[in-house]
């Protein structure tokens, strides 16, 4: 219901824009010359612009021509791993970790992981991603970064056996540190890196530290089929398999990747005791000439959210989630022989209350809504590449790009207005970066930080 003239002030109407809707049955749809009402950081409204003509507010947006959107949610990234974009090209997944990628992160220091952060955020800004699930080391300093820059963000702190109990302890002292941080923007995870760098032993103590606390777990597991098969045939067992034996299904757990989830693992993860979600991030997949993708389709079917990412920028080289959420939809196609799957709607229903859930937070934000937080972006459609529309979902989906994104709101606060960033200093970001490149990628020591060798 729409606030009456005589009430105090709402913070800030956008008004004469479409708005993305979502029905009971989680349909997507489109309300035309829309108009919401935010007030304390919470959509209070989804109404007509004539409706709020004469309602006072302390700031306005008109939004013609433009599409407002819930915020996208990059399921899965490593986000101060811009620093080494495009470092390690054209290499099969053993040699791009050893050779290159875990190398040059044995270098890292705090301050690189800020400098990260805080490029990486405002790369994601100005693509229209108000949240995203991050899983790196250092992450006092991605804490920082995300307090500051407005972004929401579901933060774990990484580990690897090889660290011993250190590690792990670490891991469960960061999620519970900084548990409700920056007035709740920031929720936390356990972060175990993998089955194939953490033991069996490591990961039932993070599923019991998990249910003790009541945090969810992010890790990468079934990245991909060669993966799998080694589990296969070294211990009889999948990542998957693996999962279930140690108690992390038993938790809320967020998987990254999952394009080596075999039909057998499909019971499993359809009986899972808690939330079960995958992340996909494809164009990782394409480039590293993986031979499958996330069976989307199969995780549907079972009731398993699958959210969008772009993982991280060393192998991705972008964090554009447009550009994930266009290239999700034309894979699965081609994957399943199918192309009436995935729809531009399908696609726009993962990259928004799927993803939403996939980090927890599914009835908190990915859907503009009263009583959601205003984590929303406002989408011009009026360049050439835009033109002219006859579906308004297929537009969006493979006709936009992160450029057209306009305007970038959380929680009521715009963190980009018209293009321009209000909360990233991006010059000085990048000045500081590049004095440090040497140091940075210098690989001649001999150092990893870990083996790849699943």
């Amino acid at each position: 219901m729409t606030p009456s003239a005589a009430d105090s002030p709402v913070d800030l109407i956008i008004s004469a824009c479409t708005v993305l809707v979502h029905d009971d049955q989680e349909g997507v749809g489109f309300a035309e010359d829309a108009a919401i009402v935010v007030r304390g950081g919470v959509v209070e409204a989804v109404t007509t612009t004539a409706a709020v003509a004469d309602l006072p507010a302390v700031e306005r947006i008109e939004a013609h021509g433009q599409v407002a959107l819930p915020g996208l949610i990059n399921c899965h990234t490593h986000a101060p791993m811009v620093v080494l974009r495009g470092l390690a090209e054209d290499l099969p997944t053993e040699e791009w970790f050893n050779d290159v990628v875990w190398p040059a992160e044995s270098n890292l220091t705090e301050r690189d992981v800020e400098l990260g952060a805080r490029l990486a955020c405002a790369e994601m800004i100005r693509g229209g991603v108000t949240c995203f699930a991050d899983h790196y080391f250092a992450m006092d300093a991605v804490a920082r970064v995300v307090a500051e820059c407005g972004m929401r963000a579901l933060l774990g702190e990484a580990f690897f056996s090889s660290q011993g109990p250190e590690g792990r302890e670490r891991s469960l002292e960061f999620a519970l540190r900084h548990r409700g941080a920056a007035g709740g923007r920031i929720t936390t995870a356990l972060a175990p890196h993998a089955p194939y760098t953490v033991d069996d032993a490591d990961l039932a103590a993070t599923a019991g530290a998990a249910r003790e606390h009541g945090l969810p777990v992010h890790l990468h597991a079934a990245e991909n089929r060669d993966q799998t098969d080694a589990g296969l045939a070294r211990h009889g067992v999948t990542p998957i398999e693996v999962l279930q034996r140690t108690g992390i299904l038993d938790t809320d757990v967020l998987i990254a990747h999952g394009t080596g989830i075999t039909d057998g693992d499909l019971p499993l993860l359809e009986r899972a005791a808690g939330r079960t979600a995958v992340a996909c991030a494809p164009r990782g997949y394409l480039k590293f000439a993986w031979p499958g993708t996330t069976p989307v389709r199969a995780l549907r079917d079972i009731g398993v959210d699958v959210g969008l990412a772009t993982d991280g920028a060393a192998s991705n080289n972008s964090l554009d989630m447009w550009e994930s959420m266009a290239l999700t939809s034309l894979v699965q196609k081609s994957a399943e022989g199918d192309p009436r799957w995935l729809t531009s709607r399908q696609a726009l229903h993962h990259a928004t209350a799927q993803s939403a859930r996939a980090v927890g937070l599914g009835d908190t934000i990915g859907s503009i809504a009263p009583g959601r937080r205003a984590d929303l972006v406002l989408v011009d459609l009026t360049g050439p590449h835009t033109r002219p529309v006859h579906d308004l979902a297929a537009t969006l989906v493979h006709s936009a790009r992160s450029a057209d994104v306009r305007t970038t709101i959380v929680d009521g606060r715009i963190l980009m207005r018209e293009r321009h960033l209000l909360t990233i200093d991006v010059p000085d970001v990048v000045r500081e970066l590049e004095e440090r490149l040497p140091a940075l990628t210098d690989r001649g020591h001999g150092r990893r930080v870990q083996r790849y060798d699943p």
